[in-house]
């Protein structure tokens, strides 16, 4: 299997220094030679989706911050293909996009439940070979993604989930302090 390709996390090493992905955990949502994106999963911005889209009033939804890159972009992931046309295939049971007005009707008649979708301002984009360069350099440890990840109720609580389902030396890693200097 290609490390790189949709429905892969990234989880950022314990001491990545780069402060738009530190203790993050990314879900790659395309790969290409000509580059790459996803949305970073546990950084909350404190806002929810009616701060952002009037038409959303009466939804405390909660926004994540996708990434650095275009954060005047609204995006969503969600699990629910039967009820959202227009979606892109993330993996089996996680599509990216699709129809917004209907998933604004559809949340405000509850057909469609909050816990069924994460809605991100920006995205993280990587230019072509970026990703690998930077996979190269150890930054990020891969693995599959699963819903239970992606739709956590504590996004600050996935980073130290992520690892920590990996087993041995990853479990080890949610301990490490941010600077190994102070260790």
């Amino acid at each position: 299997m290609d490390l790189l390709q949709p429905g892969i996390l990234l989880i950022s090493d314990p001491f990545l220094k780069d402060p738009n992905f530190l203790r993050t955990v990314v879900l790659l949502c395309e790969h290409q030679n000509e580059g790459s994106f996803g949305f970073v999963l546990n950084k909350p911005l404190g806002i929810s989706l009616e701060d952002v889209v009037p038409e959303a009033a009466g939804l405390h939804i909660p926004l994540l911050e996708g990434g650095p890159v275009q954060k005047d972009t609204l995006h969503f992931l969600h699990q629910r293909p039967d009820l959202i046309a227009g979606s892109s295939k993330v993996t089996e049971q996680v599509y990216w996009g699709g129809n917004f007005p209907a998933v604004l009707a559809l949340l405000q008649t509850k057909e469609l439940l909050p816990g069924d979708l994460r809605f991100f301002i920006g995205y993280s984009g990587w230019s072509e070979l970026q990703l690998q360069g930077e996979l190269d350099e150890k930054s990020w440890i891969t693995r599959p993604a699963n819903k239970g990840l992606i739709f956590h109720t504590e996004a600050s609580a996935i980073w130290k989930k992520a690892l920590a389902e990996l087993g041995g030396e990853y479990s080890q890693m949610i301990n490490y302090p941010l600077d190994p200097q102070l260790n």
